[in-house]
């Protein structure tokens, strides 16, 4: 399968009511060629028929709460299902107790009529870019089950493009939701912190950590995060790129670019010249010289992780996979006085890159600088922090940054490739806008 094949989702599937959508969705899910017992962690089955006949009825009766209602949505692992556990792909967190409440996420989407089908497969505590979990499986990506997915939002993407759900939330703290979405072919989009609530959320970096839609389309992106945000659900038009300028950001984000990758993202740019977009090439080298600045004081998200942990009284770190409680332990060492100084010089960049961006409102960018490796090939622990810290270099400057990101994917004959566009800090909706212009381009 290549991603000129568009993303798989059960919205495709010409059954007319919510109940059939669903009832289509859950035998994907139940499919053993498509690893649903993995890319799940819960199959709220009942609880989803529930809710789709309830959303059949108020079709029936005229009477729909919106344009999500009966729509079939994932969750991921981490957000809180009131009565549940949530493990956050954690092992350790399976003796919590169980939540009390919906996370704000999941009650925004039972508000607007979505069916809730199950929350998906995450790694663990979202603190990987691989989408592997030695706890919960290994789901494949839906492109090729050989190969990895990407994470931390694994299943969230899974899910969308192999048809279990229509659209998905996930959470993106340095690229979470864009890495899977590239690497399978999705939608995926990061948006300024503080839009949509993390509230019942089991935080990895309460200072980067944002919540997020995956779609098959930017048109059902748009409309989750108008959900999730109490935003206006009406449909977002696509901006015509004609006459619209894109700074490409030449030099380090770059290095390193497979060749399959760079070519993907070359015809994109060239379809984007042909819409009548005008592509500006330059450099944002200088703003990420002052990110590694700061990158050699600490890590935000292995010290607020450690910090979580400690919260909740957990302090023997035995059953963490060792990929991710080294990163968690040299967290807990740093000091106090560099954390605050991190969050200071971390403010300083996101005034900094807010000015930059004035000139070049849209970035444009590959998401990540390689295709989906093999799985076997990441199983080995130099090979896993390779390929992690390579699939984080470029989406994790916008979480850095605070600016919104969303991924797309490209016209290509092999694996899929995402590009990315990132936009000035709160111009949220109107980088979806843009995204959808971007999309019809690239598809014309």
């Amino acid at each position: 399968m290549t991603c000129q094949e568009p993303a798989m989702s059960v919205s495709a599937i010409p059954h007319p009511s919510a109940s059939d959508r669903l009832e289509a969705a859950l035998a994907r899910i139940a499919d053993p060629e498509r690893q649903g017992a993995m890319v799940f962690t819960d199959v709220y089955a009942d609880e989803a028929r529930a809710a789709a006949a309830a959303s059949d009825r108020r079709a029936a009766a005229g009477r729909p709460l919106g344009p999500l209602d009966g729509r079939i949505v994932s969750v991921k692992a981490l957000f809180d299902v009131a009565g549940d556990t949530t493990a956050a792909g954690s092992a350790i967190l399976r003796g919590q107790p169980a939540a009390r409440r919906d996370a704000r996420a999941v009650a925004r989407l039972r508000a607007a009529g979505a069916v809730i089908v199950g929350r998906t497969h995450m790694t663990e505590f979202a603190f990987s870019a691989v989408g592997i979990n030695p706890h919960y499986g290994n789901p494949g990506n839906p492109r090729d089950r050989s190969r990895v997915p990407g994470g931390s939002s694994s299943g969230a993407v899974i899910s969308v493009v192999d048809g279990m759900a229509e659209l998905a939330v996930g959470s993106d703290t340095g690229g979470s939701l864009r890495i899977p979405a590239a690497l399978s072919g999705a939608v995926g989009f990061k948006p300024t912190s503080g839009r949509l609530s993390a509230e019942g959320a089991f935080p990895l970096s309460r200072s980067l950590d944002v919540v997020g839609p995956v779609a098959a389309t930017v048109a059902d992106a748009a409309l989750l995060d108008s959900i999730l945000g109490d935003g206006d659900p009406a449909a977002l038009g696509p901006l015509p790129v004609a006459g619209q300028s894109f700074l490409v950001p030449r030099g380090r984000l770059f290095d390193g670019v497979e060749p399959a990758v760079a070519t993907a993202f070359e015809g994109a740019l060239d379809r984007l010249r042909a819409a009548g977009a005008r592509i500006v090439e330059g450099s944002i080298d200088a703003e990420l010289d002052a990110l590694a600045d700061l990158d050699r004081i600490g890590v935000f998200t292995a010290i607020e992780l450690a910090a979580t942990l400690a919260e909740l009284g957990i302090t023997a770190l035995d059953g963490i996979d060792p990929k991710t409680r080294a990163r968690i332990e040299a967290g807990g060492r740093t000091p106090a006085a560099d954390y605050v100084r991190m969050q200071r010089r971390r403010a300083d960049l996101i005034r900094l890159m807010d000015e930059r961006m004035a000139r070049h409102p849209v970035l444009l960018l590959p998401t990540v600088p390689l295709t989906a490796p093999a799985i076997a090939d990441v199983l080995e622990d130099a090979a896993f922090h390779r390929v992690n810290l390579l699939l984080l270099r470029n989406p994790r400057i916008a979480n850095l940054f605070d600016v919104p990101a969303i991924s797309l994917p490209v016209p290509t004959a092999g694996l899929p490739v995402g590009l990315m566009a990132m936009g000035r800090r709160g111009s949220d909706r109107s980088l979806l806008g843009i995204a959808a212009g971007l999309e019809a381009a690239l598809a014309a």
